[in-house]
């Protein structure tokens, strides 16, 4: 069977590993995984934090909100007890140390980063972003993605050319307006939204999460749908690799 689709972790492989960590992105890419999907945040000090929420509090031993605390402080969080003792001492990661990583392992995949602006807006966040990748040379595709459509907005005015994609789990009158604008390229939407609206949109422009079941993988594989995005990249391949008759 003819699968296109490619495998994107989702804050790395989260299933297996504490999310958003620099061993959660070097696992899912040793288990095959052609895309890394990340978060990021400013810090207090306008430093670029990788973690998913706005707190501190789910992931590490401490609590409050990351834009109240310097990198200095989040350096001193555990971001892995919390998943399981074994992962004790992972530390919270900077934007340019998952680059490093990635870099150093000569990525060529897709490097989804998500604006975290839709709670906090963190002004200036999209400016810096873009400054520091144009500032930098690096080997992957460089993915924008957002529930704030104005974040994607602003990056589009910054740099026209900048490959970007709309979250969401209702919004999509808001993420076709933005389509036809020119300002996004894909769509990323929640796999329940997708199964209950299937002719929302070709599926070459589709990247669904998040894809965890073997159901919905065998779901988005079917359809050759441009990515998925899930918790288990690792299960995601053995899964494309069986549907496509064991040749990988």
């Amino acid at each position: 069977m003819q699968i296109d689709t490619k495998i994107i972790a989702h804050r790395g492989s989260r299933g297996t590993r504490p999310e958003n960590t620099l061993i959660a992105f070097k696992t899912a890419i040793d288990e095959g995984a052609e895309g890394i999907e990340t978060d990021v945040h400013f810090s207090a000090d306008h430093q670029f934090i990788i973690m998913h929420d706005e707190t501190v509090d789910r992931t590490t031993n401490g609590s409050g909100l990351i834009e109240t605390k310097t990198l200095a402080e989040i350096k001193q969080l555990d971001a892995g007890v919390k998943f399981s003792e074994e992962f004790t001492g992972t530390r919270v990661p900077t934007l340019q140390e998952v680059v490093a990583m990635l870099t150093k392992m000569h990525f060529t995949g897709i490097f989804n980063l998500e604006l975290k602006t839709n709670k906090i807006h963190y002004p200036g966040l999209e400016r810096a972003v873009y400054e520091y990748f144009s500032s930098i040379k690096y080997p992957f595709q460089l993915i924008y993605s957002s529930f704030n459509g104005k974040s994607l907005a602003i990056l589009n005015q910054i740099d026209p050319q900048a490959y970007e994609a709309r979250l969401f789990k209702t919004a999509a009158k808001q993420a076709k307006t933005l389509k036809r604008s020119k300002v996004v390229e894909d769509f990323h939407p929640d796999i329940r939204w997708i199964k209950r609206h299937p002719f929302y949109a070709p599926a070459k422009h589709l990247r669904p999460w998040v894809v965890n079941s073997t159901e919905d993988m065998q779901y988005c594989f079917e359809r050759n749908m441009a990515a998925i995005i899930t918790d288990y990249p690792g299960k995601a391949v053995q899964v494309r690799q069986e549907m496509r008759g064991g040749l990988i």
